[in-house]
């Protein structure tokens, strides 16, 4: 036999395995493409001149790592739905005479041409596209991004030597299974995994454990900055337990309900019990990824989303007022000479200080335990349990809120921002002091919403008190001189004369050599933008390759159901079962199959809502209803979607098996 003969038999079987074939080359051509996008938007030099580039690019560059991790896991996933199908076909060759090395050709020659059309096409289809995410990438971060619309040759290298790599291993694998594999088993192949399973309940308890202490982590964190420690711990036990379950709880489910003998000997769900019973071991993996998939997706987009929705929100907590300047270590003399300076500038640019404030103070990071905080180096290594502590002399707060309040040397007014209440008294470096009231609002510095620790803002009586509290001896890196500088006030004028005076007294400061900075909400914005709009677009991005692969693995479910239903239909019609008695059956089987995973991925949104509201409260995001309304919308036109697949996928499956 020539080369030409295993070149025309290869082309051949890929237009006879067309339904499973076709939609395999379009997903390599779409992932070949995303990842072409992805590489070249985050390696272009353009980034670097705009405002907030370097965070935009840190997050296009996960996007990378995460695209191109994703493309090898499922690549190969969807290859083995190929290779199953076809081991039927290889063993019948090998029986007909053809040896394992034929059939090697054979799949080499396969191989060939699904990654010529696909890298071809595929590195095409990013070429051509990238100029439409480029235009999508400025609208959502409205404003112009400098990008060059340039053909990489980096990034097409870097695109074919990942999947140039993905289809030679996914061909040595699909080699080790022909090689291994005996004549008799690749004519069974199709049927492999049809005896009914055992039920493992080891391997039960394992996923009901793990899915009960990923919940139970999300539902009690309090704290955010606990939360971000905890968070992925909460997905690795949610994921293994909702593998386990799908895999072995099901079928354990599915045991007990036959158990029942009044419900099991009813025409309607004796079929439809045993039916899922004798199919469920090969298809729980495949609804176990398509749940984690959903839940990705819709945890994906309602986060991205209402980050980039509530983007004046955003702006707005992480400054209260629209300019204002931090300054550290500076006298009172001193800070009324940052004043003056202040309205000078103010005057040069034309704008009107609106609702000024001001206040000075003394922070320092401590480690919480209980109700008392400490601050020896010795107990600040446990980063999860870190505070931020900032004392404010009363005279201060006092001036800062227009009030007359007295305290006692041992008494303390308390403002907690973030982080679990303290009650009745509170103990900081050793000295125990009374709450006389928990404030309900404070003034404070914005700088409070950009750290990622819990905030305790404590009114102290006096600023000789600061100083005893004060851990300058044991920690060293703390040096201590006088109390930090806050000043604030919103602006009356251009945005553009904001940005200018921002910029100006920023520089004013460092000519005077003190140890500050101003911001302004004008100046962030576009850096603010750059980073949630960088996240909204990959939240985008992969939302939209995860869907895809939602997709394909419900197509080839529903192909792989096919087949195997095909036989089991006749036989049902051959033991006297009408034919609508049967599809209603399968129909029943298919739906509940069908939308279970979509229904456990809502139930875990529903136990993580608690835990997200806290790492978005960790970003600034603290409109709970937005992300509410967000989360609600996302899982409703993702349960449309949803639908119409169920509904496009049903359809080969009823041609198949009728």
């Amino acid at each position: 036999m020539n080369n030409f003969f295993y070149t025309k038999l290869a082309l051949t079987n890929i237009n006879k395995h067309r339904k499973t074939y076709f939609p395999y080359i379009l997903t390599c051509i779409s992932t070949i493409a995303m990842f072409y996008m992805m590489h070249f938007i985050s390696g272009n030099p353009g980034l670097k001149e705009m405002s907030g580039g370097d965070s935009l690019i840190t997050i296009l560059n996960l996007g990378n790592i995460v695209i191109g991790i994703f493309s090898v896991i499922f690549l190969f996933y969807t290859n083995s739905f190929l290779i199953k199908r076809r081991k039927k076909e290889f063993g019948l060759f090998n029986i007909l005479g053809m040896e394992k090395k034929h059939i090697a050709r054979i799949m080499i020659w396969e191989t060939f041409f699904v990654t010529v059309i696909s890298m071809s096409m595929g590195t095409v289809s990013g070429i051509v596209i990238s100029k439409l995410m480029f235009l999508l990438l400025n609208n959502i971060l409205h404003f112009e991004v400098p990008l060059n619309f340039i053909v990489s040759l980096t990034s097409i290298g870097f695109t074919w030597v990942l999947f140039l790599g993905i289809f030679i291993l996914t061909l040595l694998n699909n080699l080790r299974h022909i090689h291994l594999a005996k004549p008799i088993e690749l004519l069974r192949g199709g049927q492999v995994g049809e005896k009914e399973p055992k039920t493992k309940w080891i391997l039960v308890l394992i996923g009901v454990a793990a899915l009960a202490s990923g919940y139970y982590i999300a539902l009690v964190t309090e704290s955010p900055l606990a939360a971000l420690n905890k968070f992925f711990l909460a997905v690795l036990l949610v994921i293994i337990g909702t593998f386990a379950l799908f895999t072995a709880g099901t079928i354990a489910m599915l045991k007990l309900l036959r158990k029942n003998k009044r419900l099991y000997y009813q025409t309607k769900y004796f079929i439809s019990i045993s039916g899922m019973i004798y199919r469920m071991k090969q298809n729980a993996v495949g609804l176990a990824n398509i749940c984690i998939l959903s839940t990705m997706v819709l945890v994906m987009l309602s986060t991205t989303v209402s980050l980039y929705i509530g983007m004046e929100d955003l702006l707005e907590n992480r400054y209260p007022k629209e300019i204002d300047i931090s300054a550290k270590n500076i006298s009172e003399e001193q800070a009324q000479a940052v004043e003056k300076m202040i309205q000078e500038e103010a005057g040069k640019y034309h704008i009107e200080l609106k609702d000024p404030v001001s206040y000075r103070s003394a922070s320092f990071p401590a480690k919480r335990q209980g109700n008392s905080f400490t601050t020896d180096s010795t107990t600040m290594k446990s980063f999860p349990d870190i505070s931020m502590i900032e004392l404010i002399p009363l005279a201060e707060f006092n001036q800062l809120e227009n009030l007359t309040t007295d305290l006692d040397d041992n008494e303390v007014l308390l403002y907690t921002f973030r982080g679990d209440p303290v009650h009745n008294t509170i103990t900081i470096a050793g000295r125990e002091f009374h709450i006389k009231e928990q404030l309900k609002d404070l003034t404070i510095n914005g700088d409070a919403s950009a750290m990622m620790t819990d905030g305790y803002f404590v009114v102290v009586k006096d600023e000789v008190t600061i100083k005893a509290l004060y851990p300058a001896e044991e920690l060293d890196y703390l040096e201590w001189k006088d109390l930090s500088f806050f000043y604030g006030f919103d602006a009356e004028g251009s945005a553009a004369n904001e940005i200018a005076l921002t910029k100006a007294l920023s520089l004013k400061l460092d000519e005077a050599s003190i140890d500050g900075h101003a911001e302004g909400k004008e100046e962030s914005r576009e850096s603010f933008y750059s980073i949630y709009g960088g996240l909204f677009f990959l939240g985008l991005f992969l939302g939209a390759l995860f869907i895809m692969a939602t997709v394909l693995i419900m197509y080839y479910k529903q192909i792989s159901e096919g087949y195997d239903d095909k036989e089991r239909f006749a036989i049902m019609q051959k033991v006297g079962l009408s034919k609508k008695e049967i599809k209603t059956s399968i129909k029943s089987q298919v739906l509940i199959v069908f939308f279970l995973p979509l229904v456990t991925a809502v139930i875990h949104i529903a136990f993580a809502f608690k835990v997200i509201t806290k790492l978005l409260a960790l970003l600034n995001l603290t409109n709970m209803n937005l992300f509410v309304l967000c989360t609600a919308a996302t899982i409703l036109i993702f349960a449309v979607f949803y639908a119409l697949v169920y509904i496009l996928t049903s359809r080969e499956y009823y041609k198949i098996v009728s």
